[in-house]
């Protein structure tokens, strides 16, 4: 099959069936569900690209199966064109939702190929692995499916003396049986971001789970993937933020929910094929840094970083413009940062691309250090810019007539009295609505509480960062001054 356009992802969920729980009903159909059906939709219209006439030699490549040509995210990168030829496709994905949606299929895509190019590592574990992963990769890019994953156990405990990810076993997903057939696997899972609105889910290991000891520890130790209709597998999602609204009153809610959801685990089997490690603690543990995953992945966070910036800054200068605002220091200040962040942020991705190198298994693999620097900074960058564009807003934010209102009784005096010297009436509230739904709305607040966390938590990027970063020319710079050479 070769690169699918939106409806042949659609018509997948369709024929697809899974068990979707959302506010006390069972889903049917996603496609058409209030709250879900649009942000099929806009995934849909990133397929669409892709079979653009215009944009296809951009958006797919040539099958290496020799068949039609694939989406461009799967390429396993072997050179700097591939790199560069990569992230231009994930920036017209990115520019598309502009940095919205988070979790586009691009960011599994990529983590696959980079997993399917350390296949060896796998092959560790056991021989058959190596053979599991590239398989399941090749079946993901041939049939262009789109993924959600989750990496998370829940907890009962966060007090200092369960920390270091030590959960409570009875509520983390585990291994309750080995059959012939594959293994069977019991328990909840978090995040599933974009869960119902995915083909299949790949359940990566808790990140440095220690749970268990001797023997026991292999029940929790393990990394698959199977399809989001798989028997036993059930999807719990939060309230939805697409509040069924005008794309006029709601402009990012009503095109961008990508869902979170909970993943309940009951008695699911796995068949051995789809299983890519097991029972091998230290190999789970040390994953998505041997295979470069988390680079891989972190080159698609950061394009979209760059995109979201993008976003934030031209609405904020659009506010001000509209506002006439713009001549005032403390305003060309609040300015001024959104664009720092944005520059920021295209710093560090090109410096990521230019010193790239192939890593240990012949991937051309970005610089993992200014990756790392990227996601972490944006954990504090985006909550700054939302508020950001709450000072700049400030009244103009909560002074929002519905689009509703301009047929209404009140039209006259809202088209005579909320007009500027450089928008009508009606521009300057389209424009509120959509800052509002950016820095203020139950949406934006959302994308706030996303980048904080799904980055990565902050101290253990930092340590993450201080762990790979050589400072040893550094301190060599403090010695040789201190001995006066």
């Amino acid at each position: 099959m070769p690169a699918r356009n939106g409806n042949d992802y659609l018509n997948g969920l369709r024929e697809t069936p899974r068990e979707i729980h959302i506010v006390g009903q069972q889903v049917e159909d996603v496609t058409t569900f209030p709250g879900l059906a649009n942000g099929a939709r806009s995934i849909a219209a990133l397929y669409d690209l892709q079979c653009d006439p215009q944009l296809r030699d951009e958006m797919t490549y040539p099958s290496p199966d020799g068949g039609d040509p694939v989406g461009l995210s799967f390429i396993i990168p072997r050179s700097l064109d591939d790199l560069d030829r990569r992230r231009r496709m994930m920036s017209r994905w990115a520019r598309t939702s502009y940095g919205m949606m988070g979790r586009t299929p691009d960011f599994l895509n990529v983590s696959m190929a980079a997993m399917a190019g350390a296949s060896d590592y796998f092959a560790q574990n056991r021989p058959e692995f190596k053979q599991n992963i590239v398989s399941y990769y090749q079946h993901v890019r041939e049939n262009d499916l789109t993924l959600t994953h989750t990496l998370v156990n829940l907890q009962r405990n966060r007090a200092p003396a369960a920390s270091s990810m030590n959960y409570s076993t009875d509520v983390a997903l585990a291994v309750v049986n080995e059959t012939d057939e594959g293994l069977v696997v019991r328990g909840p899972r978090v995040l599933a971001t974009l869960g119902p609105l995915s083909d299949e889910i790949a359940v990566y290991p808790t990140s440095r789970s220690l749970l268990g000891g001797g023997d026991e520890s292999r029940r929790y130790a393990f990394a698959f993937a199977i399809p989001c209709s798989t028997p036993g597998l059930r999807f719990l999602c939060r309230d939805s933020l697409d509040l069924g609204k005008s794309r006029f009153d709601h402009p990012l809610g009503s095109r961008f929910e990508e869902m979170d959801a909970m993943v309940f685990f009951d008695d699911v089997l796995v068949p051995w094929e789809r299983v890519f490690l097991y029972g091998d603690q230290e190999l789970c543990n040390n994953l998505a840094v041997a295979t470069n995953q988390y680079t891989h992945s972190g080159h698609q966070v950061v394009t979209k970083n760059v995109a979201k910036c993008e976003f934030v800054a031209g609405l904020a200068s659009m506010v001000t413009h509209t506002l006439g605002s713009g001549s005032i220091p403390q305003v060309q200040a609040l300015l001024a940062e959104t664009l720092e962040n944005l520059e920021i942020m295209k710093a560090l991705l090109q410096t990521a691309e230019a010193n790239a190198e192939l890593d240990r298994w012949g991937v051309m693999c970005p610089a993992r250090i200014p990756i790392v620097v990227a996601r972490s900074l944006f954990i504090r960058m985006y909550p700054r810019m939302a508020e950001i564009i709450q000072l700049l807003g400030s009244s103009s934010l909560m002074a929002l007539p519905a689009e509703v209102d301009f047929d209404g009784p009140l039209a006259e005096h809202i088209e005579k009295y909320l007009d500027t010297d450089t928008a009508s009436a009606r521009d300057r509230v389209q424009l509120f609505h959509l800052a509002w739904d950016l820095a203020c709305s139950a949406f934006g607040s959302r994308q706030v509480l996303y980048e904080r966390f799904f980055q990565g938590d902050w101290m253990r990027n930092a340590a993450a960062l201080c762990a790979a970063y050589d400072t040893t020319p550094l301190r060599q710079q403090i010695e040789d001054f201190l001995s006066g050479e």
